[in-house]
């Protein structure tokens, strides 16, 4: 009973009175530097106002946090301006509730970060998921530290990080004596082939402290990130009344704004409206839903669908809109595209698809992979092909199907800015589900992970390429076996994206380049097929006018689409 009472009574979980009780009181405030920011103990300043000008101190690029405030008013009111009480709720697991799961991750395991490698993936992941990312180096030289430590989820097949996160022990860091330690920066891969990622993650850090004989675990998550929260109160976790404070930056803006016109465009538009307010453009929204908005500085207005805008030419977009047109350009240009023919009778279909052996069966117009059908061999599913592609656009192509990995490159004002391999739905069996469920479920991860843009369509294409694996949607998939469920990659269709910038051959940078001259158009995505990104072969299959650039981070693709748009403001500097 002492102990329920006691534990009532702690300073982070309600208020007290601003002169800490001896037995709690410290040699001076206690600060952590999360390579994303500080991390400010509340509970320990006894001055409200020097926790206040202790938060402003926030370096340029970071997102420091004040938590566990006895009056977080007091502290605003002297920095009214500059600070702000984060919309975020405070979740609390008293450790000697916790029960450890039997389960274990399948496909992935979560283990202590221990390389540079882990520490510029997880880098590469933060700065994914448009979080403050540590820098590679900070993140390593946490390896030896108590107060800091972060885990990753590797997975098993290839080695890639799925997810990462960090805790921090309060008794290291300032002999905390309520025994206490907190959860941050938890970040799942938005392309996670696998369930429970995040979930493996808390675990871990929840028995890790657990097992370092900590009472609690803290963490602080925005109020309405559903899914977060669902988990957390799934694994124990209970609201408590600590609050906290932030600066008033460019990163935090939408936390202190209010909602926005700007916050109903999706991640394609948002992306680049993001930018444009960082700069000090001033936003209009035409059209929420169809994903147009002007921007504006001075006398320049320009008015944007996403990453098209007034700049790309009526006759370029129309260019890129007829994938035959496109096809005749970058022949003429001396660029490699596949052998192609439009799609006149069944009988000259046949007689194509006999010559080359194999097709891809697409719409002359149409996007977001619509109504496309690749590596068609028969004559009955090529006829079931065309179908398909007519009910898209009453032009057909038939184009002879290339074998190789799926390249985007994005090309903004004649220079590369992204590229990255492309790869078709997949699934991952756990054998217990049937197919139909495994593509569900991946479909909702997808979703989630998207903002409702991305999912798996059980389509008669997702079918054929089921069945042609010799599986049916009720088949239940066999454990670890690895089952693509679309020929294509694009992302609308449950696709995943992989930056591969770094690694790409002059060669296609080059070629790209020449595509995007070729079809005078100045933002464009180029799609490849490549038998390697490091490689000099290549065919370009198609050429996109809007391309997402959301889907490129970390490159720096909205960057530049606004350096175009507004060249002036190209070296400007955060409002902020």
């Amino acid at each position: 009973m002492r102990h329920r009472f006691e534990r009532s009574r702690a300073p982070s979980l309600k208020n007290w009175d601003r002169q800490p009780r001896a037995d709690q009181a410290l040699a001076q405030p206690a600060i952590v530097d999360c390579g994303w920011g500080r991390l400010l103990f509340g509970q320990t300043f006894s001055d409200p106002k020097a926790l206040a000008v202790a938060l402003q101190e926030e370096h340029r690029g970071k997102r420091d946090v004040a938590l566990y405030l006895s009056d977080p008013h007091v502290v605003l009111s002297y920095a009214p301006r500059d600070l702000f009480l984060d919309p975020s709720h405070t979740f609390r697991l008293w450790l000697e509730r916790y029960q450890c799961s039997p389960r274990r991750p399948k496909g992935f395991h979560v283990r202590l970060l221990n390389s540079r490698d882990d520490a510029e993936a997880v880098h590469r992941l933060y700065v994914s998921r448009r979080m403050v990312p540590p820098s590679a180096d900070f993140i390593r030289e946490q390896r030896t530290s108590k107060v800091l430590t972060y885990w990753v989820a590797e997975e098993e097949q290839d080695g890639h990080i799925l997810g990462a996160v960090n805790g921090v022990d309060h008794v290291a860091a300032f002999a905390d004596p309520e025994n206490g330690a907190s959860l941050w920066a938890l970040a799942v891969d938005a392309q996670a082939p696998y369930p429970g990622v995040g979930d493996s993650l808390v675990r871990q850090v929840i028995e890790y402290y657990q097992a370092r004989g900590r009472g609690f675990l803290d963490l602080s998550v925005i109020h309405d990130n559903t899914q977060a929260i669902r988990l957390y109160r799934k694994l124990g976790f209970e609201r408590i009344p600590a609050f906290a404070l932030k600066n008033k930056n460019a990163f935090n803006e939408p936390l202190f704004m209010g909602q926005q016109p700007e916050a109903k465009l999706n991640p394609y538009a948002t992306i680049i409206v993001d930018e444009a307010r960082r700069r000090g453009i001033a936003i209009e929204v035409l059209d929420a839903e169809g994903g147009y908005f002007a921007l504006v500085l001075g006398g320049r207005r320009i008015v944007c669908r996403e990453s098209l805008s007034e700049l790309t030419s009526a006759v370029a977009m129309s260019r890129c809109d007829d994938k035959a047109v496109t096809h005749r350009l970058l022949r003429s240009a001396g660029l490699r595209v596949p052998e192609q023919t439009r799609f006149e009778a069944l009988d000259q279909a046949e007689a194509f698809l006999a010559k080359l052996g194999r097709l891809v069966v697409k719409p002359v117009r149409g996007e977001q992979g619509a109504g496309i059908s690749v590596d068609v061999r028969d004559p009955e599913t090529l006829e079931r092909a065309i179908a398909a592609a007519r009910r898209v656009c009453d032009q057909v192509i038939l184009e002879e199907y290339v074998a190789g990995e799926d390249l985007r490159i994005i090309v903004i004002a004649d220079q590369v800015v992204a590229a990255a391999i492309r790869r078709p739905a997949q699934v991952t069996g756990t054998g217990q589900h049937s197919v139909r469920d495994l593509i569900q479920a991946q479909s909702r991860r997808r979703r989630a992970a998207t903002g409702g843009e991305s999912s798996i369509p059980l389509d008669d294409e997702t079918k054929r390429c089921v069945v042609s694996a010799g599986y049916d949607l009720e088949a239940i998939l066999p454990e670890g076996e690895v089952l693509a469920v679309r020929k294509t990659a694009n992302l609308h269709t449950g696709g995943t994206i992989h930056d591969v910038t770094a690694q790409l051959n002059p060669v296609l940078a080059e070629a790209a380049v020449a595509a995007a001259r070729a079809l005078e158009i100045p933002v464009t995505g180029l799609d490849f097929l490549v038998p390697s990104v490091s490689g000099t072969d290549y065919v370009i299959i198609e050429a996109n006018e809007r391309p997402g650039l959301a889907n490129h981070e970390p490159q720096p693709t909205a960057e530049r689409f606004v350096d175009l748009l507004f060249p002036q403001t190209a070296a400007r500097e955060s409002l902020f």
